[in-house]
């Protein structure tokens, strides 16, 4: 179990006036804070698993598309769902927080959203940064522990490739809010409040799984990626890719921040066990090879298809 600590009692400011605010939101999610660092106790025979993820308006975000408590929901939950790409349990996390002028009436809904991401997966909030900025950016460092921490280079010959959910909402929802016109109920709700995927990957970790990442580049990117780690070559047919609400499969190969897992799994999943316990789908679409290059084979209706391109935040 962390070891949680008091609040330290926190000097005069404005800063830390903003602080305090915060920490009313926030109640019992928070603790430690006043301190210049976090105390942290991680589990006997369990390793410290460590991610940092910014979330940046005009980057990842617009704020015309946005209520504030969904940018700060989105941005923890992205940042956590590191943690589930390692099978990690949470053990808390620390917020920087970039905060212009124009954004400071916004800030209790700010942390209300971080508030709620906190509550629904278990992580406290253990403290961070606050500074002022031309841009709003929140920058969540989260701290997990695990006993045998999953990575993206245990992929073995005749593992079977799964995704969990349905693909294709975050991107279609971009599409939409660029055209002009309102993205449906189900892409809007997969941009602005994606889950991470925390009790779903330890619960294929528990049943064997070699290799996992989550979906936050695209799928086309995330296998490039797995099979690039293992140096393998993965098969997969794009028409069992998961697309949801009409979406097509270029549509979900392309979408990015989806938080979805791709994983690797050496036997069959009880796809019905998994969306009994879950809630949502796990879809085989298909596996891994031993091969003397890496790279992945994507077939549709039995013919070679190209890959859509992943974002990458520094392609031109």
């Amino acid at each position: 179990m962390a070891h949680l600590t008091r609040t330290t009692t926190l000097g005069p400011g404005r800063e830390f006036d903003l602080i305090r605010a915060m920490l009313e939101i926030w109640g019992p999610m928070a603790a430690g804070i006043g301190d210049d660092a976090a105390i942290v106790e991680v589990p006997a025979g369990q390793q410290l698993v460590v991610s940092t993820d910014s979330s940046v308006e005009d980057v990842h975000f617009r704020r015309r598309w946005l209520a504030p408590e969904e940018i700060g929901y989105r941005a923890t939950q992205a940042a956590l769902s590191d943690l589930a790409a390692m099978a990690a349990s949470p053990l808390g996390f620390v917020v920087a927080l970039t905060l212009p002028r124009a954004w400071h009436a916004e800030l209790p809904a700010l942390a209300s959203g971080i508030g709620q991401a906190a509550h629904e997966t278990g992580a406290t909030i253990r403290g961070g940064d606050l500074t002022s900025g031309s841009s709003l950016s929140i920058t969540v460092t989260v701290l997990g522990a695990a006993s045998a921490p999953l990575g993206r280079a245990g992929a073995q010959p005749m593992d079977q490739l799964y995704v969990t959910g349905a693909l294709s909402g975050p991107l279609r929802a971009v599409r939409a809010w660029e055209r002009g016109t309102p993205p449906s109920a189900w892409c809007r709700d997969r941009f602005a409040r994606p889950r991470a995927r925390l009790r779903e990957a330890r619960w294929l970790a528990a049943r064997g799984a070699h290799a996992m990442i989550d979906i936050s580049d695209g799928l086309a990117s995330e296998l490039e990626h797995l099979a690039s780690a293992g140096r393998f070559e993965l098969r997969v047919d794009v028409d069992r890719i998961p697309c949801g609400d009409g979406g097509s499969w270029r549509e979900a190969l392309e979408s990015g921040e989806e938080y979805e897992l791709l994983v690797a799994m050496p036997r069959e999943v009880d796809v019905d066990a998994f969306a009994r316990t879950f809630g949502i789908p796990i879809t085989a679409i298909g596996h891994v090879r031993q091969a003397e290059s890496a790279m992945v084979v994507a077939t549709h209706g039995g013919v070679r298809v190209d890959l859509a391109r992943g974002h990458d935040h520094f392609s031109t």
